[in-house]
């Protein structure tokens, strides 16, 4: 059975949270003109912390929050064994001239971001786009595509998988790195 190597403890975790929380505040003072979007299904999860911390900090008069499907707009939806399944779109704004900060959990390949960005094509044209990753894998990118905001830059092999363990009551907030991605299912 493979175990994960911690690489962002709960403690950790819960401050990187924080400083990316007030990283935001820095750069957009209180969010006029700007909205918040989660990647489905993953980068929701930690969107909906930033903007629950943001709300207790009551950092801003008015942050359209969405959820944001890319099911349909990934580049292999056609080409895979096992279908995909979709999620939740929460999306009930539109985004056009807006300063749009887009959420995910892990910043790999780029090609999820990609697909998020055609999706968010559908609401508007937004004036910007800023993208906030809790995980930077640096290498293996395949697109000309970098984080804005991110927690913890790491460099591993391509076939290493990270694994991001969200608080649900049995287990704790950390960052796993498994050798495989098989490895990561065992655990």
């Amino acid at each position: 059975m493979g175990s994960g190597r911690t690489i962002m403890s709960t403690e950790r975790f819960q401050l990187t949270l924080e400083r990316l929380t007030y990283e935001l505040i820095e750069r957009h003072d209180r969010f006029q003109d700007t909205c918040l979007v989660g990647i489905q299904p993953r980068g929701t999860l930690l969107a909906d912390r930033i903007y629950q911390r943001l709300s207790e900090l009551n950092a801003f008069d008015e942050l359209p929050y969405g959820k944001l499907d890319i099911t349909f707009y990934r580049d292999d939806f056609r080409t895979r064994q096992k279908p995909l399944r979709a999620s939740v779109m929460d999306m009930e704004f539109l985004v056009e001239e807006k300063n749009v900060i887009l959420v995910d959990d892990v910043l790999y390949t780029g090609r999820t971001v990609q697909a998020a960005l055609t999706a968010l094509q559908h609401y508007g044209r937004p004036r910007r786009v800023e993208l906030l990753a809790l995980i930077d894998r640096r290498f293996n990118r395949h697109l000309p595509i970098k984080a804005d905001y991110f927690g913890l830059r790491i460099d591993a092999l391509d076939e290493a998988y990270v694994k991001v363990q969200w608080d649900d009551g049995k287990l704790k907030d950390s960052v796993l790195l498994y050798p495989t991605k098989e490895e990561s299912k065992e655990s």
